[in-house]
Parts: C-alpha cells; structure tokens; sequence
C-alpha cells in the first residue's frame, strides 16, 4: 500500500487498536463521543481493559490488521510496537509519545529509527496529539475538544497539539471537518495531508499552523492542485524571527531572511498568511463559507457614522477598496433612505429605516446591485439569549431577501467578536449568512480571499519553487573581475574594463576613456566602499595615480572601469542559499545604503517574468524607474531581462552556488548594466 492510500485508510478507519495505559483509554472514550461506529480493539500487557474494552498483551493477538492505531508507550516501546505493526502491513499509526527529534541528537537519531521501522506506513507524529474526523466521527485524540459532528468543512493541519486543542475551543462559528494534530512530521509532511484532504469533497478550506516546513517542492505542489480545485489554504506561520545563520559576505545573505522566503512562498501559492490568531479564526471562516473572491472590493452598510468611519479606515489600510455607488444606485438610496441620509460606501442608513423590512430589503439589495466582490452588514447585537433582538433579525431577513435577489455576496459582522452570540451565529449559519466577528478581523479575512481569488485565477501561470539541492565542492569566493567574467557569459551588460597590476592603470584607463572608475580586486574583498578600496567619477590621470597610491598599500591588483552614465537608479538583485528553500532571489533599492533601507522583495526559483516586475513596482527604485517628477525612465525591461539572467545563472548552478550579490545592478534610460558583482561557488567556477 503507497503511503496517501495508507493515509486515507488512517483517517477514516474502521478498526482502530489503542496502545498504551491512559492516554489509550481515553481515546476510546473520545471515539464513542463523537459516534465511531467500527470497531476497538485494545493492546496492554499489563491490563485486562481500556475503557471497558478487552485488552490483548501483544500486537500480534489482535483479532485483525487495525485501520488505525493510537500508540501511547514511551519512545522506545513505540519503535518496537511499530516494527510489529509493519509486518502486519497496518496502514498506518498515531505516535503520541514524545522524546523524538524535538528534545535533541538522541531524538533526533530515535525518530530516525523510527522511519525506519515504519516502511511505507503512515505515520502522525510523534509528539503530537493525533486527529480528529468530525465527518465521519473518529478521534484518535487523548484529550478533550471542543468540536462537533460537520457534514463539511475546515481542515485544521497544526504543529501544535496543545494549539489544535485551544482551536477546537473557539467561539467563532467554524465547522472542522478535520483536526489534525501532527508534531514533528517524521514520516509524513504537510503536503502529504494536503495531497489526501483535497480528496475529500467534504473540505471546504485548509488551515495550517507552520513551524516549518522541510520539502517545499512538494509542499508547492500541493498548493497548487489546491489552487486548481479552488480549495483556499489559510496559514498561521510561528517565527517571525531573521534566522541564526553564518555570516555571509554579501547584502542579500544579510537581507534574506527565512520568514521573508515563506512570505515569498505563501505570496506565490495565493495562500494567505495570517498575522494572528484572530485573523487565522476569521480568515478560515470566510474562506470556508463565502470562498475566494474575485477582487479585493467591499461594499458596506450600518446604521452608524461611527462604524462606517471604522471599516473605511481600516479597508483603506489593508489596500481594499471601497467604489462608490453607480448614480442609479445613489438616486433610489436617496429616495429610500431620505434627505438627511448621505449616500456614499460606507453607507450610514441611520436609524430611519431600523426596523422596517420593506425599506431595508430594498436598500440592501441596491447596495449589492452595485456587484462588489463582498459586501457588509455591520451588527452588534445586545447581549444574553433572553434579550429581545427582533428588529435584528428583521435586518437579517432584509440582507437574505436582498442577496437571494441579487446573487451577490454578503456577511453579517460585528464590530467586537462578543457582540455576537452563538445563538445567533447558528441562526445566520442555518440562514446561509457568514456570521464575522470583529470588523478589522473581517476585513483582513476579505483581503485574503480576494489574494487567494487572484491566485486561482493565475494557477495555470504558477510554477512549483525549485527542489533544493545539495551542495557541491567547497566554496570559493569570486573577485569582482571573475564574477563579471561569469555573468557576462548569461547575457548581462557589464562595463568596459581592464585588470592589471598598479604599472598597468593609467594605460587601462586611456584605452577606455575618462570618466573611470578605480576598484582593487581581492577575492576576499566584498564590500569596496566600506574598505575605501573604490573610487568612482576619476576624470584624469593625476585623479587615477592619488586614488592608487591610497590602494596600492593594501591591494597588488585592480580593475579599470568606465564610469556608467546617466544612472536613474540602482538596484540590488543577488541570490542567497537557505537551508530549507535552496536558492532564493532577492531584488531591492540597491547602493550604498541598501542595508539600511532595506527595501528589498524575496522571490523563489524559478522566477517569471510578471514576478520579476511586479518586484520592481514594489521598491521605492520602482518609481524612479519609471521616470520620477519628470526626470528620464530607466530601461525596466533590459532589467528583466537581467534579472532572468542572474535567476537562470542560479539555476544551472543549483549545485554548487552558495550566494551571489549584483549591487549596484545600474539602470540608465537604455541599459541595466552590472557595475558590481560578488559570487560564492564550489567546484570548478568554469
């Protein structure tokens, strides 16, 4: 059995054995809860029942070969249990215990171990709590939920037990249809879950907890089928921090981070990111019942300036945007609303309207019919179950007339997440109505269904991220000369130049010709300017001999360069190598300063072409490029095409490139021109 059919079969058992003493006798419990209807069987040694269910001493006494199975033994009983278990051919398995390759090199070595044993099984965890299947009614989960039975859903993927535990509490009206708890990924990653969930029609959206990620090659692939089924994925990514690395030499190792590349990553798959739980609740939600949207555009209603103020600012913040109303629209709101109603998106109704369904029916559906992606209909409503709230549900039923009229989208949200309670989230639920909690909260969840829309739309354009590959040879730090030598073999403009001893400098600069730049080469030499080892705009011999004899103390060779001119900009562009996305690229402002301002995009390999230039539009250098308060437009397409360059360099030198850096790549109204070039590389550099 291949290890996504043992995986289905382990999700959706129909035998089940619990191993172990307490945390297996719960399990039992768990699973008659939620309504399992297969059956249990029990192993211990020590114990004749779990939880009223017969206990067998060994793995091979159980009645048949289990679906599934929770292990809860310590570590090394664990492994043991899972040999037995393979040579049963038992799809797959549960390893609850801990004490693996999070608590250090003997974990690590002990879930080596048990790969090993597991063969082609299936196996979540260790260090994890297991799962839960609330469409078909399984739990092989030691602990408390707070979940129910869904005949669709999200499926919940976290790192995090105790947090999977914390999500299945929440208040926020989401139906899982799956929680799965799954530690530190020893045999299976993420895109192994999401491979196999994206075959169950039930799944109506995929939310993860990341830590981290170990093969995103796969994992992007994944993604993608998920675009391709219009399945949305909502992400929650722990550690922000810039990793602990080595020092590098160049800028970009210095300004590629690894959060920065799985925001590059998520950006490119059309998965929202989350920055809080909050979001990640509500972004889940709406994905789930609303779905992706077509362009990031809200209309919204309420019956107060205040918050029509509050979701105007904060759309505005989060770059959605609020169109106005078509004239037809203004004149029949006009006419419903009053003289002393201004009509504008936000719309404050008042309170003229409150209460009476005809008018409120009416204006709603005129709002929708001005087709915005997804439009608000903000109440807070009063507190406690016995508190009388008719003339909310009359504004309710006047949004389900208008939208059944329309066929346009709508949500009823609430300014605070508690001034909406769960009786009424379960009548909006069963009226078809998404019940959002929180306005910001909302907001952000409509952004990110709309970045998940536009990456459906563009699926078929979106590439997997290269396959890391590992290193080979040691590295080799290139002088600026061979480093130049290497690109121009790509394609790339470089500058007229000449190497030469401090004898050969003056001769180098009259066969090039005034203006010149001076640089001493060294391959150890990174950053020139900081080191005083360049001098730029020499315009006469008596300039180049005062500019070497400041060098010639600390360098025996140098290069002659000719100055480029006129610059409109420069930029940055490099590549740096991450131990879990292999190579990356990063383009930015580029210069002197480029560290401190650092105004920089990270991209994955391959790189396309409208990634490339929406990077540059992005940059404060994007706006000089195109020509700023009438000065001159630099070439931005001889940028891209350098860029593809330097991205196909990286490629064909996967293997072997450890960084490369081009700073300043310097763009004039006719070129892009590499001005300096820095590489790392192991093995031959030919």
């Amino acid at each position: 059995m291949d290890r996504k059919k043992a995986l289905q079969k382990l999700l959706r058992p129909r035998t089940i054995a619990v191993i172990g003493g307490d945390s297996a006798a719960e399990v039992v419990r768990q699973c008659r809860r939620i309504g399992f209807e297969g059956e249990i069987w029990a192993v211990n040694p020590k114990r004749k029942e779990l939880a009223g269910v017969p206990c067998v001493p060994r793995v091979a006494d159980l009645p048949g070969v289990p679906d599934a199975s929770f292990l809860a033994p310590p570590p090394d009983a664990t492994l043991q249990i899972i040999r037995d278990l393979s040579e049963l051919d038992a799809p797959g398995a549960v390893c609850f215990a801990a004490g693996f390759a999070e608590t250090g090199a003997e974990g690590r070595a002990l879930q080596h171990k048990l790969r090993e044993a597991a063969g082609d099984m299936a196996i979540i965890g260790p260090n994890c709590h297991g799962f839960l299947n609330y469409l078909d009614g399984i739990a092989l989960w030691p602990d408390q939920h707070g979940g129910r039975r869904a005949h669709r859903g999200v499926a919940l993927i976290a790192q995090s037990g105790n947090f999977a535990i914390n999500l299945t509490m929440q208040q926020r009206g989401i139906e899982y249809s799956y929680v799965i708890s799954v530690g530190n990924n020893s045999v299976l990653g993420m895109h192994d879950y999401i491979e196999v969930l994206l075959d169950d029609p039930r799944v109506t959206a995929i939310g993860l907890h990341v830590e981290g990620l170990e093969d995103i090659h796969a994992f992007s692939k994944a993604a993608i089928r998920a675009l391709r089924q219009r399945v949305p994925i909502v992400v929650l990514k722990a550690g922000r921090s810039v990793r602990g690395a080595e020092i590098t030499m160049s800028h970009t190792g210095s300004l590629a981070g690894s959060d920065r590349l799985y925001s590059a990553l998520f950006a490119r798959l059309g998965i929202a990111r989350c920055d809080t739980v909050a979001h990640f609740l509500e972004t889940m939600k709406f994905v789930s019942t609303v779905g992706s949207l077509p362009a990031p555009t809200i209309g919204s209603m309420s019956c107060s300036g205040g918050d029509a103020s509050i979701v105007a600012d904060n759309a505005e913040s989060l770059g959605l945007e609020t169109p106005p109303f078509a004239g037809a629209s203004v004149r029949r709101l006009q006419e419903l609303l009053g003289p002393n109603v201004d009509v504008a998106n936000p719309l404050d109704y008042h309170l003229y309207v409150w209460g009476n369904y005809d008018k409120l029916a009416a204006s709603f559906a005129e709002v929708l019919r001005n087709e915005f992606a997804c439009t608000l209909l903000v109440l807070d409503y009063p507190p406690g179950s016995d508190n009388d709230d008719a003339n909310w549900q009359v504004a309710e039923r006047a949004l389900l007339a208008a939208v059944n009229a329309t066929g346009q989208r709508a949500v009823i949200v609430s300014s605070l997440p508690e001034t909406m309670s769960s009786p009424v989230r379960e009548r909006l639920k069963a009226a078809g109505i998404a019940a959002m909690q929180g306005i910001e909260d909302c907001l952000f969840a409509i952004r990110a269904a709309a970045t998940i829309g536009a990456a459906q739309d563009r699926v078929e354009r979106i590439e997997p991220v290269m396959a890391a590959r590992a290193l080979a040879g040691e590295p080799a730090t290139l002088d600026e000369e061979r480093s130049k030598q290497l690109l121009a073999a790509e394609g790339l403009a470089v500058p007229q130049g000449q190497a030469c001893a401090a004898d050969g400098i003056v001769s180098a600069a009259d066969a090039i010709g005034y203006p010149v730049v001076l640089k001493a080469l060294s391959e150890g030499l990174a950053h020139k300017s900081e080191v005083g080892a360049v001098q730029a705009g020499i315009l006469s011999e008596d300039d180049l001999r005062q500019a070497a004899d400041r060098m010639a103390d600390r360098y025996q060779r140098f290069l002659v360069e000719q100055m480029v001119v006129p610059a409109v900009a420069e930029l940055i562009v490099g590549v740096s190598r991450d131990p879990t996305f292999g190579l990356s690229l990063l383009i930015g402002t580029g210069g002197t300063l480029v560290e401190l301002l650092d105004d920089t995009v990270s991209l994955l390999l391959p790189v396309q072409r409208e990634e490339a230039r929406a990077a540059i539009s992005s940059i404060r250098a994007g706006t000089l490029l195109n020509g700023y308060r009438g000065s001159a437009a630099g070439n931005i397409e001889a940028v891209l095409d350098a860029i593809e360059a330097i991205a196909a360099f990286a490629m064909k030198n996967a293997d072997r490139l450890h960084e490369l850096d081009v700073n300043p790549l310097l763009v004039t109204p006719d070129a892009a021109v590499v001005v300096d070039a820095l590489i790392r590389i192991g093995g031959n550099a030919d």
